[in-house]
């Protein structure tokens, strides 16, 4: 194994200071300490992964690692326009900045989203546990299906405008439905590839990190403020923090949207060469 690196013990610090500066400071003066607690966290996750393996997005290419944090951003921002129509969360204490103020902290903060569930992602992918859940079932694709799955994405993203109240939770896979196809007919790594090709712990992977992210950014917000609270109908029961427990479940399909749009969006040309794969195959390592 490597040394732990050191920008994983810096990580580590921002972690402590602004999980402290976050929980402890009154009224608005932590609406700036989101984006460095989750920078912190990123940095942290990645060291760990870099430690246990010898490989990490950082260590692989600080450039397209920062890439990351640029994709993020606009890609969270879609769920922020669905949200419109959905109205499952909001902010509280966004009324007082400024539609600039706000637009500028809110992207920073959502420039995080990414590094964060890929990074954890591959911190799953290095245990020896995990790498024992296989399925090795093929999931049979074809261009039909592919089509039919594309088509039903923009059905399911039309339920959604037209009747919230009863498909708001569906949000979460709408975008996978509508890219994924597009992933897979571009010829880009692609979710339904790997179902294909039997090979199903990149899905795994990806749900448990973005579940375990989830559990961070609920118990992070859950003190701070500003902060965000949920109206899911029919589900607004049991609480784990301001989620309702049944609504982390959003998180596993979540994670497979990311994964599509962060491929989708590196397949263009101007950052065709800059984009990079996941190491979340359950043939990448040994370590336990």
């Amino acid at each position: 194994m490597k040394k732990f690196p050191l920008y994983g013990w810096l990580g580590i610090l921002l972690v402590i200071v602004f999980w402290y500066l976050n929980w402890s400071l009154q009224g608005l003066r932590t609406q700036w300490g989101f984006f460095f607690l989750w920078f912190g966290y990123a940095l942290t996750v990645d060291g760990i992964v870099a430690k246990r393996k010898g490989s990490s997005l950082i260590q692989r290419s600080v450039k397209k690692y920062f890439l990351l944090f640029l994709i993020s951003s606009p890609a969270w921002w879609l769920f922020e326009l669905l949200n419109v129509f959905t109205n499952n969360w909001r902010y509280m204490g966004c009324e007082y900045f400024t539609g600039m103020q706000y637009f500028l902290l809110a992207s920073l903060s959502f420039s995080t989203v990414m590094p964060s569930v890929f990074g954890t992602a591959e911190l799953i992918s290095t245990f020896k546990w995990a790498k024992g859940i296989i399925v090795k079932k093929s999931f049979r694709i074809n261009r039909s299906s592919i089509k039919k799955y594309f088509i039903a994405g923009w059905i399911i993203l039309l339920l959604i405008i037209i009747l919230p109240e009863y498909f708001y939770y569906m949000v979460w896979i709408a975008l996978f439905f509508i890219i994924d196809p597009v992933n897979y007919w571009l010829g880009n790594k692609s979710l339904m590839r790997y179902a294909e090709a039997g090979d199903w712990y990149p899905f795994l992977a990806l749900a448990a990190g973005s579940l375990i992210c989830g559990l961070f950014w609920e118990m992070w917000n859950y003190y701070s403020y500003p902060k965000w609270i949920y109206n899911l109908p029919f589900l607004n029961f049991a609480h784990i923090f301001e989620m309702p427990v049944l609504g982390y479940i959003g998180y596993i399909p979540f994670s497979f949207e990311l994964f599509a749009i962060y491929n989708l969006v590196t397949s263009t040309k101007a950052v065709r060469n800059e984009g990079f794969i996941l190491e979340i195959n359950n043939d990448q390592n040994k370590h336990g």
